[in-house]
């Protein structure tokens, strides 16, 4: 249950981001709350600092939607009054998978994404959090190191400008991202090194914003043609419709085929990946930016809920445990849902009981697996990705994954399944069950479509 008002508690959280936001709405409930941030964060929906990610196409599948929805009620139907889309899966997709099949599109609304900039997404949700007077942020603010002993974590020592400080704290969670420097805080207090994992796809990605073309700025699909990591090199792409009647463009690459900084070599990149639809579509487009390109999109995981010693007042959520190649948009879904799990320990446990950073760790582990797994499982085959080649499992599981996203494209029941998996709904193991056994082994299937399941109506759109 969270802690009394009598017995207030003291946290901090490290990072700003959209983990660090979450997570301190959270603790609210049981601590005053010191959100500490090295940049100055954005006064309304603007670029942020330090995440060059923000400017690629973000998907917030359903799992996450209903995580982040569920620890801020009513946050969904804010942003979409600030012109976020609530996008149902399959009816508003057209998606070719990376084995070269185009999904079907059928009425369903069970599944959903939430379409939006990543900037409106950050700055709606950073606004509810610290609007709440249990929550203080230091910007400017740099953590040193961690306070405490291998036991227990007291606090951090923190530095703003040329001022040294501590930060007491029950307890001090660090939502720091790619850059987390929690390891070497850990070592720092004399425990072991986790084990760590990269899978490095070597995918560039570039991005540009359009004017949504013709008629097609309300209702149009996501445009979606996945990279094949049996190909060498990969190339996809997406056309995300965001708010103000704008389209989210980001072609990918992996190594020996990214795509490049060069406006006018944009569309030729589109017109060159396995399916030319989104050049084809973006020959009616008019630019509102320039390309930006990012190039950090490795797989890397820590596991910390695996630690030999973990000490008390300590955790880690969200891209400080692990970072996911951004094209298969399960990060924010994994952290919302991290988050979730941290809700539940702290109300069942509260701040202080002894294991509870450790619950926490173990806890936060499970949407992490979840989202790892998807991720890495087709990560793995691209040339020089890991310094171990696919194991013999990762390969069955490959080929296996490959006969469902088939069944997928030729059964809606198949279909339905699958993106329980893909929306973070249900864990991977979803796919073994008899009944998509039954379905990918023995049910029955359509033929393959021909092309991308645009209607005429859209098509129109696009050009009119």
């Amino acid at each position: 249950m969270p802690d009394s008002a009598a017995s207030r508690r003291t946290a901090v959280v490290i990072g700003g981001g959209m983990t660090g936001m979450l997570a301190a709405a959270v603790l609210a409930e049981h601590a005053d709350v010191t959100l500490v941030e090295r940049d100055v964060l954005p006064d309304g929906p603007h670029p942020r600092k330090g995440l060059p990610q923000a400017r690629h196409a973000h998907v917030l599948w359903s799992g996450g939607v209903k995580a982040l929805e569920e620890l801020l009620p009513g946050v969904v139907d804010e942003l979409v009054g600030r012109g976020a889309r609530r996008s149902r899966i399959m009816t508003d997709l057209v998606s070719k998978a990376p084995s070269g099949q185009w999904f079907r599109r059928f009425h369903h609304a069970r599944h959903i994404s939430l379409l939006c900039s990543r900037d409106l997404l950050d700055s709606v949700v950073r606004a509810r959090v610290l609007a709440d007077r249990r929550v203080s942020l230091r910007q400017r603010t740099e953590v040193l190191s961690l306070e405490g002993d291998s036991g227990r974590v007291s606090g951090v020592r923190i530095r703003t400008g040329d001022t040294h400080a501590t930060l007491a704290a029950d307890l001090v969670v660090d939502a720091g991202g790619r850059g987390s420097r929690a390891p070497a805080w850990l070592r720092s207090l004399g425990l072991p090194p986790v084990a760590e994992r990269t899978v490095d796809a070597g995918v560039g990605y570039a991005s540009r914003i359009y004017r949504a073309p013709g008629t097609t700025a309300d209702g149009f699909p996501i445009v979606n043609v996945q990279a094949d990591p049996r190909r060498n090199p990969g190339r996809g792409g997406i056309i995300t419709p965001i708010e103000g009647g704008r389209w989210l463009v980001t072609l990918a690459g992996t190594r020996g085929g990214r795509p490049s900084a060069r406006n006018e070599e944009f569309v030729p990149f589109a017109l060159g990946l396995p399916h030319p639809v989104i050049g084809e579509l973006l020959a009616g487009a008019e630019p509102e930016t320039d390309v930006v390109t990012t190039r950090s999109t490795a797989n890397k995981r820590r596991y910390y809920e695996k630690a030999a010693r973990w000490p008390d007042g300590f955790a880690v959520l969200g891209e400080a445990v692990a970072g996911y190649n951004p094209v298969y948009g399960h990060g924010l879904s994994a952290a919302a849902q991290s988050v979730v799990a941290l809700r539940g320990v702290l109300r069942r446990h509260g701040l202080l009981a002894p294991g509870t950073s450790r619950r926490i760790q173990r806890a936060a582990a499970r949407p992490v697996e979840n989202a790892w797994n998807l991720a890495v499982g087709q990560d793995v085959f691209y040339p020089g990705a890991s310094d171990q080649p696919p194991t013999r499992l990762e390969k069955n599981l490959a080929a296996f994954v490959d006969r469902a996203v088939d069944a997928g494209s030729r059964n809606p029941h198949a279909l339905r399944i699958l993106l329980d998996v893909m929306s973070m709904e249900k864990p991977p193991a979803r796919l073994l069950m008899p009944d998509m056994l039954a379905l990918v082994y023995l049910g029955r299937k359509k033929p393959p479509l021909d092309g991308p399941p645009l209607t005429e109506r859209e098509r129109a759109a696009a050009t009119a």
